[in-house]
């Protein structure tokens, strides 16, 4: 696969994040580590289904425990954290500030080897977090009370930029490994409701198909195609352009009657788009070979 294609690969996961809000609102009032519990169930199944039917299950016997601990402690960490910051501040700021993660996953890979990190991903990385800004803070401001929970959205945005670059240095591991991941997800997740939660599940038809579409999609097959784009794709370019997951999640709920249209959600698709744009051409300037003298 070339490094083109991947990437493509992993805008799949943007797109499906993007259905994220949607189909969780549509779960309510099932408790989040609970959801959790049922999405990665479905998502690790799908994961290992797709395994056996490619022949490829055995590569699973031959994957480090190392790996496998790596690829739970990043995905399991990452929403246990997010849920928690949510809980214990403000979802809106919280939800900014652990939203951090595409820049921090632009700047972190200037770090990586033969990665080169410059002024147009930096520049394209502060428009776009300037847009999600918008599209999440509501101006009330942050408040000290809410200390721990911002504390804790800081760490879910380290916890997933971290997870995905250094998915980077794995890229030896087997994409079919995320199955394992999704699957100690699940248990983990499981155990921690019994401790944590009151047990009430979705409702109905459009609750259950909303929960089994969230392990199908933005909790499943999300995070296959995230693992191919991070591991052999342009994970710079890949960053910026989350940054339009929280632009198409709005722009579906609008859709959906949920959220109303506005000016700020405009402006926030030129800063998303414009960042976006800038950092693909600072990627696509740094892949082109020099000028012969």
């Amino acid at each position: 696969m070339t490094s083109r294609s991947a990437t493509f690969t992993g805008f799949i996961a943007i797109l499906l994040w993007a259905l994220l809000a949607l189909f969780t609102v549509a779960t309510a009032p099932a408790p989040p580590l609970l959801l959790n519990a049922i999405c990665f169930a479905v998502g690790g199944t799908l994961g290992m289904i797709w395994a056996a039917v490619t022949g490829r299950l055995g590569v699973l016997r031959h994957v480090s425990w190392r790996i496998y601990l790596f690829g739970t402690i990043g995905l399991f960490g990452y929403h246990a954290l997010y849920f928690s910051a949510l809980r214990l501040a403000p979802a809106a700021q919280a939800g900014l500030i652990a939203y951090l993660w595409p820049l921090l996953i632009v700047l972190f890979s200037g770090l990586l080897p033969g990665e080169r990190l410059t002024k147009g991903h930096i520049l394209g990385g502060a428009l776009g977090f300037l847009g999600a800004g918008l599209l999440i803070a509501d101006g009330t401001g942050l408040s000290g009370a809410y200390l721990l929970g911002y504390l804790l959205a800081i760490a879910c945005a380290l916890t997933w930029s971290a997870y995905s670059v250094l998915s980077r240095r794995l890229g030896t591991a087997p994409t079919e490994s995320v199955a394992v991941f999704c699957l100690a997800t699940a248990l983990l997740s499981a155990l921690l409701h019994l401790a944590l939660e009151d047990t009430v599940w979705p409702v109905g038809a459009a609750g259950w198909g909303a929960a089994i579409g969230l392990g199908l999609g933005p909790v499943g097959l999300a995070f296959y195609v995230w693992d191919i784009g991070v591991k052999k794709g342009d994970i710079q370019l890949l960053g910026v352009a989350s940054y339009a997951a929280p632009l198409l999640s709005t722009l579906i709920l609008v859709l959906a009657g949920i959220a109303a249209p506005s000016l700020k959600l405009g402006l926030a698709a030129l800063l998303i788009t414009g960042g976006a744009g800038l950092a693909a051409r600072a990627s696509l300037a740094a892949q082109r070979p020099p000028k012969a003298g």
